[in-house]
C-alpha cells in the first residue's frame, strides 16, 4: 500500500524553514531500499531524495547492504543509518537465545538463583543440527508434549512446524552423533527448537502475540524508546492441539493468516495495542494488566542488556525492533522474537496510519533537523523508558493507569494524539529558544 502521492505535503507541526536547518542551511537528503510506507515518510518530510551513488545524510538500507558495504564507507558527523553493524546479535533466533542464556547464567553466577530467574521469559530452546543431543535428552524427559521448529534466519512463518515424535526431525542429527554418517547428505539449515507454549491466552478461542516496536538509539550508554502503538495478530483459526500440522491454528504471522480460505482481507486478524489493553482491563482489572506491562517492559530491557557487550555501538546507528511477545493464560508474557526488520508494509489503512506514525516519530526522535534539546521523554507516539537507567514518568502524565504506583515512563496500547503532542513539543521549544 502507497499512499505518496497524498502524504508528500509536510506534517502541519513541521515548516520548511525548520526542516532545512538540519544540517547547515541545506535540505537533509535520504536513500531508501525499500519502496513501502517509510519511502512515503521520508518524501513527505520534504528531505531530497538521492538516487544512485549520490551523498547521503539519511540511509534507510537493507541488510544485505550493511553487510557489504558498513566497514568500507566513511559517513559524516551527522549521518545516521537504520542498522547496528551486528543486529544479529539479537535477532537471530539461536544468537538471541545465546545471548539470553549466557547473561542468565553470569546472573545466577552473581547474584544467585532468584535473580536468574527474572531471565525465565523465553521458551527451552536448543540450537539443531549443534545441540541436537543434547534437546534428545530434554525431549525424553517430557515426552508427549509440543515442540516448535524455525530456520533461524527466515522471517513471516517460513519453515516453521511443530512435532511431537523425534521421527519427525531426524534431517537435523548432526552428523559426528550418527552411528554411520553419510558424507553425501547435505548438512541441514540452521534451525533452533523450542518448547511449544501450549496454553496460550485466547481471545474468542483463538491464539495471537503482540507486536511491539522498540528504538535504540545508542547501546552505550543504552537509550531505548518504547513506542505506545502497535498490535495484536491473531490466528485465523480456532486453537486447538489436536491439529498440530494445522499452520493456520498456531501461526499468527499476516502472511501465512491471510492466505487461509476464509481470510477477509476488510476484516483482518488484527487488533490495535489500546483495544488489546482496554480489553485485558475490563477483564482481569488494573493491577494485573499493570504486572503484565511491567513484565513486558523488562522484556525489552533485559534482551538488549543481553547483547549491549558484544553489540558494535555506533552513534551513526539506530535500531527500530521489531518485539514479537505472546501472552499464555495466567497472563505471564514470552519473548518469541525480534525483528530487525519488521515488516513496513500496510495490511489496510489503519495498518498504514500506525506505521507512518510509527516510522515519522522515529525520525523525530533521530531529529536530524535539530530541534529537540535532547533532555525530551516524550516524542510523538514515543516514550523514553531508559536512559542509562529506568526513566520514570513526570507527575500528572499518568494518562494511561489510574494509580500513582505506576510511576515508569512507559504507556505501551495508551492513546496517544502523536500530532498534537509534537505541535505542542515544538512550539515550546521554539517559545524557549526564543527567550
Amino acid at each position: 500500500m502507497s499512499k505518496t502521492s497524498s502524504t508528500s505535503k509536510m506534517p502541519s507541526y513541521m515548516s520548511k524553514t525548520i526542516v532545512r536547518r538540519g544540517i547547515g542551511d541545506r535540505t537533509i537528503r535520504f536513500k531508501c531500499s525499500l519502496q513501502n510506507t517509510i519511502l512515503d515518510v521520508l518524501r513527505g518530510r520534504g528531505w531530497q531524495e538521492v538516487v544512485g551513488d549520490g551523498e547521503w545524510d539519511f540511509y534507510w538500507c537493507d541488510r544485505e547492504w550493511l553487510k557489504e558495504n558498513y566497514d568500507h564507507i566513511y559517513l559524516p558527523e551527522y549521518a545516521k543509518i537504520c542498522h547496528f553493524r551486528n543486529h544479529f546479535e539479537l535477532t537471530r533466533k539461536n544468537l538471541m537465545v545465546k545471548n539470553l542464556k549466557r547473561i542468565r547464567k553470569q546472573t545466577e553466577r552473581e547474584q544467585g538463583k532468584l535473580e536468574a530467574q527474572a531471565y525465565d521469559f523465553y521458551p527451552t530452546t536448543y540450537e539443531l543440527p549443534s545441540e541436537y543431543h543434547i534437546f534428545v535428552e530434554e525431549f525424553k524427559k517430557n515426552p508427549g508434549i509440543v515442540w516448535i521448529m524455525k530456520p533461524i534466519a527466515k522471517s513471516q512463518g517460513k519453515g516453521i512446524f511443530l512435532f511431537r515424535k523425534l521421527k519427525d526431525i531426524t534431517d537435523w542429527k548432526k552428523g559426528e552423533y550418527q552411528r554411520e554418517p553419510d558424507p553425501n547428505k547435505e548438512i541441514p539449515e540452521t534451525y533452533v527448537v523450542q518448547r511449544y507454549i501450549e496454553n496460550p491466552y485466547l481471545i474468542g478461542g483463538r491464539k495471537f502475540d503482540i507486536r511491539v516496536y522498540v528504538l535504540v538509539m545508542s547501546y552505550v550508554p543504552l537509550k531505548v524508546w518504547l513506542y505506545r502503538g502497535g498490535f495484536a495478530r491473531f490466528s485465523n483459526t480456532r486453537f486447538s492441539l489436536n491439529s498440530i500440522d494445522d499452520a493456520y491454528v498456531h501461526l499468527t504471522n499476516v502472511a501465512i493468516q491471510k492466505t487461509a480460505p476464509d481470510y477477509d482481507p476488510e476484516k483482518g486478524c488484527k487488533w490495535s495495542l489500546q483495544q488489546l489493553r482496554k480489553y485485558l482491563m475490563a477483564r482481569h482489572g488494573i493491577e494485573l494488566v499493570r504486572k503484565m506491562l511491567n513484565m513486558i517492559d523488562d522484556i525489552f530491557i533485559k534482551s538488549l542488556h543481553s547483547v549491549q557487550k558484544v553489540m558494535i555501538n555506533d552513534k551513526h546507528c539506530f535500531e527500530m525492533y521489531g518485539y514479537d511477545i505472546l501472552l499464555d493464560k495466567n497472563l505471564k508474557p514470552w519473548l518469541i522474537e525480534v525483528n530487525a526488520s519488521p515488516s513496513l508494509t500496510a495490511s489496510s489503512k489503519e495498518d498504514y496510519d500506525l506505521k507512518y506514525g510509527l516510522l515519522d516519530d522515529v525520525l523525530n526522535v533521530i531529529d536530524l533537523e535539530n530541534r529537540l534539546t535532547g533532555k525530551e521523554k516524550h516524542i510523538g507516539g514515543f516514550d523514553l523508558i531508559w536512559d542509562d537507567g529506568p526513566v520514570m514518568a513526570d507527575e500528572g502524565n499518568m494518562d494511561c493507569m489510574s494509580s500513582a504506583a505506576f510511576t515508569s515512563n512507559s504507556f505501551l496500547g495508551c492513546h496517544c494524539d502523536r500530532k498534537r503532542q509534537l505541535k505542542q513539543l515544538y512550539k515550546t521549544l521554539q517559545s524557549a529558544k526564543k527567550t
